[in-house]
């Protein structure tokens, strides 16, 4: 498989044909194309002002503020109920570049959108070794086409008629190479806007390169906290983060199920060490220290030394964030060793695999996750539809958010056209959330998804997904 590919999902004839707009009524005249996207009054005023900015002016927009960051709790704040000088991610930074100037080319046969994930296996110190994350990142280039063909079914660009495509990129796992796909896609490829990537090291790496090209990234599977509190305008994300999932447990924990002492068990990489923090902090904050904080290298088989180290430490209950095979072991010898206490882990462990792997032990675990499969929603039933027409099977989570992310980046062009300053700045100034198949996706002055997170119970051979309302914690 050559990694680096464009994918034309279809020509544009057959493209016009499945949308209707060539066919001809029998007695009547060709039924007119679609010439432009439909804007309601809001966006049509965002979009009046990002043109009436010029090249060189920002444009004269509300910008975002919050009072408070990613719904902290009170006892959760940060230096003891102490006002600090400054208070960062609650004011929307701005972009103030000359980029909303330069015209839309002339020269282009399609309309081209990149895609970056891990979608091949690799080895990569980065990632803790071998690469873990390519069905990850499959099942988001699965939401990415699934979009892309959705848009070219209705016309494409509908402003000229052309259709969207989609340049494909591996993310291999390996530091800076990640940065190397960015700025081919940017420079070579020149593709408008760009989704990805899962591993959080590699995406960090990406963001600072997209912002030197000044090119829209739009993330839907890194969960890092951190990502978009890196301040930069040219970075989106439309899935809940371990911060917010984080805070939900923590709430849940202590709140409700007045627990004391919490033992931790991750992965030895970025996503489990950097996914942990907030709890770790937040525990802290709440005047319950995290009792013992146990970490495992990617690979292990045998978690024994972990494990009779914080039995040995009396823990009430037992947080894993880490991948899903590993945190289904983890639990079986927990088990075995008559470790019964509660069970709780990251939004990873929502899958199949770890169901299969813990079997009977699967039943009574709560995860954090960032939306609501569950939920009556005639706009994600169609999309459960299409995706299961189109790769035999049901999507999962990260085949979700790639969707609605694709989705919000083609929504963005066909609103303000071919220049990437634009692209970003309707995404950034719409003030309403995006109606996603994930369920509503407002966006933080940080551009960061700040909807409702929720918590995943195995109940009954059934996940459930439980809101704060349903938990009666308070937002």
């Amino acid at each position: 498989m050559n990694a680096t590919k464009v994918i034309h999902v279809m020509t544009m004839t057959a493209v016009l044909l499945a949308a209707g707009v060539m066919s001809a009524a029998p007695n009547g005249p060709t039924k007119p194309a679609k010439t432009k996207s439909e804007a309601d009054s809001e966006t049509a005023h965002i979009v009046n002002a990002i043109e009436a900015a010029g090249t060189y002016d920002v444009p004269k927009l509300e910008l975002r503020h919050q009072k408070n960051y990613a719904r902290t709790s009170q006892d959760l704040e940060p230096f003891g109920f102490e006002k600090p000088y400054k208070r960062f991610f609650l004011d929307q930074m701005i972009y103030s570049g000359p980029g909303r100037g330069l015209p839309e080319p002339d020269d282009i046969k399609s309309v081209k959108l990149g895609f970056i994930g891990p979608i091949m296996s690799t080895v990569s110190v980065a990632t803790g070794g071998a690469s873990h994350e390519e069905s990850l990142g499959i099942k988001m280039l699965q939401g990415a086409q699934l979009a892309i063909e959705h848009a070219n079914a209705k016309g494409g660009y509908l402003k000229r008629h052309l259709p969207f495509a989609l340049y494909v990129s591996n993310d291999n796992g390996l530091w800076g190479a990640s940065g190397n796909e960015i700025i081919k896609m940017a420079y070579k490829e020149k593709v408008w806007a760009i989704l990805g990537t899962v591993d959080g090291a590699n995406t960090h790496i990406a963001i600072r390169v997209a912002l030197k090209a000044e090119i829209p990234m739009m993330n839907s599977g890194d969960t890092d906290p951190t990502l978009t509190e890196t301040n930069i305008p040219w970075i989106f994300r439309c899935i809940g983060d371990d911060r917010q999932q984080g805070y939900f447990l923590l709430d849940y924990l202590y709140r409700k199920l007045k627990l004391n002492r919490i033992g931790i068990i991750r992965a030895s990489n970025r996503y489990g060490r950097f996914g942990v923090r907030e709890i770790r902090d937040g525990s802290r904050r709440r005047g319950h220290p995290i009792a013992l904080e146990m970490a495992y290298k990617l690979g292990t088989k045998d978690f024994s030394l972990q494990l009779d180290r914080l039995e040995h430490e009396d823990c009430e209950a037992i947080v894993h964030w880490g991948d899903a095979g590993d945190g289904a072991v983890i639990l079986n010898q927990m088990r075995a060793m008559g470790m019964n206490q509660p069970y709780f882990a990251c939004d990873r462990c929502v899958s199949d695999k770890f169901v299969k792997i813990a079997d009977k032990n699967a039943e009574g675990v709560i995860c954090g996750y960032p939306w609501n499969p569950n939920r009556q929603d005639p706009k994600l039933d169609a999309f459960r539809a299409a995706f299961e027409k189109r790769f035999g099977e049901q999507p999962e989570t990260y085949a979700a958010h790639a969707y609605d992310g694709m989705n919000m980046l083609i929504w963005a062009v066909q609103t303000v056209g071919l220049n990437r300053a634009k692209i970003r700045d309707v995404l950034a100034y719409r003030k309403e959330p995006w109606h996603g198949v994930t369920g509503d996706i407002p966006l933080s002055p940080s551009l960061n998804d700040r909807g409702d997170v929720f918590l995943a119970r195995r109940e009954n051979g059934q996940w459930k997904y439980y809101s704060r309302e349903d938990l009666g914690l308070p937002q």
